[in-house]
Order: C-alpha cells, then sequence, then structure tokens
C-alpha cells in the first residue's frame, strides 16, 4: 500500500511567501556597436556606436571643404645605378650584371695597359726632346716620339671612355649614397610634364611612407619603340639604404596647373581587398555609413576627389580603420 504524507497547512503560506520573493534577472547591458542593414544598399551597414565605444575608438570627425592640388601624372618606374659622370647607361634589373663585371673587368685592364703605354711615350720623348738640344739626335725623330705620345694619350682617353659607359662597379653598386629612377613615359604626355621640376618618389604599393623628391637629371636617350615610351631619370637621394637597385617605385610626375574640388584627409580613407576607396561618413548621432569614393590625386596628406561626397559631408579621420574592422568583425 503506498502512503501519501501531506505537509501542514502552516507552511504553505510560507512557500508562497518564499516564491513571490523571487526577484526578475537583470537585463543585459546594451552592446557597444550595433550593425543595421541600409536600404538602399544590402552589402552596406549603418553602425551605431555608444558615446563610450566612440571614445574607445577615438573617433573623430571633419567636414568635406574645398581644396586645391598641383596637377601631377601617377605611374611607376625603376630603380637604376647612375651613369658614371653623366654618361654612361644606367644600370637596372634587366641588366645582365655578370657580364657587366667581365665587360668591367677587361675595360680597366685597357685603362691600365694605355696608362704604361702613355709613360713609355712620355720617357721616349724625353730622350728624343734632349738628344735634339744636346745636337745628338733627329728633329724628326722628336716629332716621332712625339707623335708616339699623342697617339697614346689619345688611346688612354678612350680607354676611360669605355670604362666610364659600364657604371660603377658591381661591388660599389649597393653602397652608392645617389640612385637614378628610370620614369618610362608614352611619348604623346612628354610636353604636358615639367621636365624642370622634382618628382615625388615612394615605394609602390605603400601609400603610407614619407614621399621622397627627385631631381630630374640628364641622361642618354633611352626609348622602348614597341611600347613608345621615353625615358626620363631623376636623381634619389639614397643615403638611408631605403630604395635598392631595380626596386619598383611609384612616382609622381609634375604638371602645369592646379585642380580644384572636395578635399579630405588621407586618414580618413579605408581600402578593402580589391581596392575600392571609401570613408565612413557621419549621417546622424552616433550613427557611421560606409561610402565609395573615387580618388582623383593626392599630395601633402590630402585627397582631392573625383566623386562620392558632397561639400558640407562629415566623415571620420582618426578611427576610419576601427570602424572598418567593427563592421567586417573584427573587435577593437
Amino acid at each position: 500500500m503506498t502512503h501519501i504524507r501531506c505537509l501542514p497547512i502552516a507552511t504553505l503560506p510560507l512557500l508562497a511567501v518564499l516564491t513571490g520573493c523571487s526577484s526578475d534577472p537583470a537585463p543585459p547591458p546594451a552592446p557597444p556597436a550595433k550593425a543595421e542593414a541600409v536600404a538602399h544598399e544590402s552589402d552596406l551597414l549603418k553602425i551605431t556606436l555608444t558615446t563610450q565605444a566612440q571614445q574607445r575608438l577615438g573617433i573623430r570627425t571633419v567636414r568635406i571643404g574645398d581644396g586645391s592640388v598641383a596637377q601631377i601624372r601617377e605611374t611607376s618606374g625603376e630603380v637604376v645605378v647612375p651613369a658614371t659622370g653623366g654618361a654612361g647607361v644606367p644600370t637596372g634589373s634587366t641588366s645582365n650584371l655578370a657580364q657587366i663585371g667581365v665587360s668591367q673587368v677587361a675595360a680597366e685592364g685597357e685603362v691600365a695597359r694605355a696608362q704604361a703605354q702613355v709613360r713609355l711615350a712620355v720617357i721616349a720623348y724625353n730622350r728624343a726632346d734632349a738628344l735634339v738640344r744636346e745636337e745628338a739626335g733627329s728633329v724628326r725623330g722628336r716629332d716621332e716620339a712625339a707623335a708616339a705620345l699623342a697617339t697614346a694619350r689619345a688611346a688612354l682617353d678612350a680607354a676611360r671612355a669605355q670604362r666610364a659607359l659600364l657604371g660603377p662597379s658591381i661591388a660599389s653598386m649597393s653602397n652608392l649614397s645617389t640612385l637614378w629612377v628610370r620614369v618610362p613615359v608614352f611619348g604623346t604626355d612628354v610636353s604636358a610634364i615639367e621636365r624642370g621640376r622634382t618628382a615625388t618618389i615612394r615605394p609602390l604599393g605603400d601609400d603610407r611612407a614619407a614621399p621622397r623628391a627627385a631631381r630630374p637629371v640628364q641622361a642618354p636617350p633611352s626609348a622602348n619603340a614597341v611600347t613608345g615610351t621615353v625615358d626620363l631619370f631623376f636623381a634619389l637621394d639614397n643615403r638611408d639604404r631605403a630604395y635598392r637597385v631595380g626596386q619598383r617605385v611609384s612616382v609622381a610626375l609634375p604638371l602645369g596647373g592646379k585642380t580644384d574640388g572636395l578635399s579630405v584627409p588621407t586618414a580618413a580613407i579605408v581600402r578593402d581587398i580589391y581596392g575600392g576607396e571609401w570613408v565612413y561618413r557621419k549621417t546622424g548621432p552616433d550613427t557611421y555609413v560606409r561610402q565609395r569614393i573615387e580618388v582623383a590625386s593626392v599630395a601633402d596628406s590630402r585627397a582631392l576627389l573625383s566623386r562620392g561626397l558632397e561639400r558640407g559631408a562629415e566623415v571620420v579621420t582618426d578611427g576610419a580603420a576601427e570602424l572598418f574592422g567593427t563592421e567586417f568583425g573584427t573587435p577593437h
């Protein structure tokens, strides 16, 4: 037989009281950032940040205004070894260094041989001249010695010129304080470039690297008939060994005049994996939306826009990269 045990009636009110005293769980804290889909473009998100999150990310904004930059032509170039004494052929990455080294050794040997010939010719001429003065030799012999000396000196000059055409020695190429940058330019664009002004050099693909000025230099005529380009050369100060021979670099060639437009700090620009350029625009209190732009030119940490924003728009400068990480799930 099953026995059922009943609680005393006096204990029931106590259970009711305990049950009534239980408190509701506390609501979860508000997230520091919230992303909402923008109705007009499904692949963009509207980011809403709390005040604390904006302070933690260091968000700073500026308003877009007018600006102007000098007109430039963006292209690429190659760091090469300068020609010795303003003559000769610059040495680049496509040069056969082994063949150049062999030619340099042969040319240096020819210079040494020509110097020895000059010394012997000087001795022969001095002897012939002394004999003439003592009336013990013929004038013809002295003239022949003078001609031999002139021939030896001409051979020495030719040997030295041939050696200069081969450039500095292979061993010293990595220790040069000045390098040249060879910039191929289409023949139709050469007349638009201000040849007397400096060009701006920076490593290719590194927009954050400090630009470096390179002055124009005279070099032997160089062109490529297949591509229709003419080579321009610029001297680059490389005492800090920041650039290497054969390195590809970005080159900004100066053009005449200036371009006006909307200007934005380069710190506000973020780039996606496909090279697209974006800024984060402030659309309301604590809300930001990524907006595509197109950059026409960059100078002095300012970018001139060809399209994407209107005058007076407010964009993020400090913290743009952090917003980019927040949108794509990389917390900061």
